[in-house]
């Protein structure tokens, strides 16, 4: 197991590229780039950086599918002083234009397949005012903006020796070192795809393969012909793998192991990909907390089924109640994380409440279990009250989506004139695969306490979500209000 050394990310790739210039960093499957190559690929964005006027404090948003190219900006923008900042392609025009304004971006620049969207939204930015600079505290690498599932997305300013530290522990807690081979699909803009495996691997002197933007098929057919170790998936790109035909003939025997988070993993997928040979280790974080904050040790995948695990190294959680004292063991509380892999703080809020005395509250909601671990049970905005009673949507969520037929679901609140809220359970079913009212309701009859019940079951065709696959809760909420479609 290699240790990223200590410092920013720059000075830590450098390091590495002079023990052996030329070992393989990426192995693509049309472009194969040694630790030299890439670094000259590096040198090259420095000098388009230098070339455009752009340098320390100016923020240069990127827009681009999963490249080289987009990592080599990444370490260019540290070298000139500049900061990084990933955009969500999958937002609208009028969505990324807000993102830019707000940040003050310098320069908006990227990789030629989005050359179309990137002119659209360059033209609509000038006519909004256009670049500022200098808008970024000196010392900032990557600002990233959240997903916005709560409302306004807000800029999570990181630091390059913050962005070290969260390598340092993805690497220790992962066990990652040259020999480890990592397959790297999900996008490139959100931490989760760039810091949990992919510069980890990197820094501790890893081969990448990259995927321009993850497709099921060709993931399995990676899996079997590159022999990858590892992989990063969220729910949604499990359940996608699960459902493709290449699945159950695929041999995936290469994989020590498959790390999952982003939002909470239900049993059932777990369980299909255990059953297929592959540990699945979950891992809690979030865009401002590095993300690598809560993980489970490779050794306990198959035992701890629904464990997120223990703190990483060099992090520190709490479970507050809403005055702010902690919980006791077994007691639900808001997840509160401390540790230096976080965000600095919020772009342009020095004082947002979220973060605190070095305390990011997460909003998530967790509980401790008597021997150290950690279950995240859902969001405190997705709890639901009834009748005084908690409601936690994922209790719910996590037996209904193993029933046959079922390929999506989710329980959020409605406003209710008797009991404040009630739970409503909504539901996408496999067009193969009829459901009815009674298979659903068999699932948790007799599991679940009747006051959590969902009072509704609701058929849609697809659910709101996220570019990770995040259900937008609040988008569903203002759909259901009024919806029909319900089995009463």
């Amino acid at each position: 197991m290699t240790q990223a050394p200590a410092g920013g990310l720059d000075a830590a790739w450098r390091r590495l590229r002079d023990t052996d210039p030329q070992a393989l960093a990426i192995d693509g499957a049309e472009q194969r780039l040694t630790r030299a190559a890439l670094d000259a690929l590096v040198d090259e964005e420095v000098h388009a950086l230098r070339e455009a006027g752009l340098g320390a404090t100016d923020i240069v948003a990127w827009l681009g599918l999963n490249t080289p190219r987009m990592l080599a900006a990444l370490l260019a923008c540290e070298r000139v002083g500049a900061v990084f900042m990933p955009l969500n392609w999958r937002l609208a025009t009028d969505e990324l234009l807000a993102c830019l304004r707000h940040a003050g971006a310098a320069a908006l620049r990227g990789t030629p397949e989005m050359a179309p969207a990137r002119a659209a939204l360059q033209s609509a930015w000038h006519a909004a005012g256009g670049p500022q600079r200098g808008t970024a505290m000196p010392g900032d690498l990557m600002l990233v903006y959240t997903s916005g599932t709560t409302g306004e997305p807000k800029g999570a300013m990181h630091t390059p020796a913050g962005m070290a530290a969260n390598a340092r522990a993805a690497i220790a807690v992962q066990q990652f070192d040259a020999t480890t081979r990592t397959l790297c699909a999900l996008p490139m803009f959100h931490v989760g795809g760039l810091c949990i495996q992919l510069l980890p691997t990197l820094l501790a002197g890893g081969v990448i393969r990259m995927h321009a933007r993850f497709e099921p098929g060709a993931w399995l057919a990676d899996v079997a012909a590159w022999c990858p170790t590892t992989s990063l998936l969220v729910p949604a790109t499990m359940r996608a793998i699960i459902d493709h035909p290449a699945w159950a003939p695929t041999d995936l025997s290469s994989l020590r192991f498959v790390n999952s988070g982003s939002s909470i993993v239900p049993v059932a997928l777990i369980e299909a990909f255990h059953a297929h040979g592959v540990p699945i280790a979950q891992v809690y974080g979030s865009t401002e907390t590095g993300p690598f904050s809560i993980a489970q040790a490779l050794d306990e995948t198959l035992d701890h089924v629904g464990s997120t695990g223990v703190p990483a190294p060099g992090v520190q959680v709490r479970l507050v109640d809403e005055q702010g004292a902690d919980v006791a063991p077994g007691e639900v509380g808001e997840l509160w994380i401390r540790g230096d892999n976080l965000m600095r703080g919020y772009h342009r809020a020095p004082m947002h409440p979220s973060f605190v005395d070095g305390w990011f509250h997460s909003g998530d909601l967790g509980r401790q279990t008597a021997d150290g671990r950690y279950e995240v049970v859902g969001r405190s905005k997705d709890m639901i009250i009834s009748g005084g009673e908690n409601i936690y949507p994922a209790e719910i969520e996590n037996l209904v989506i193993g029933v046959p037929g079922i390929a999506e679901c989710a329980v959020v609140g409605v406003p209710d004139a008797r009991w404040g809220e009630t739970p409503v359970l909504v539901l996408v079913t496999r067009p193969d695969q009829p459901v009815t009212e009674a298979d659903v309701r068999a699932a948790y009859e007799q599991r679940l306490a009747r006051f959590k019940h969902p009072r509704r079951l609701v058929f849609m065709d697809t659910l709101p979500k996220t570019a990770l696959g995040k259900v937008q809760k609040p988008a569903l909420v203002r759909v259901l209000v009024g919806s029909p479609q319900a089995m009463d």
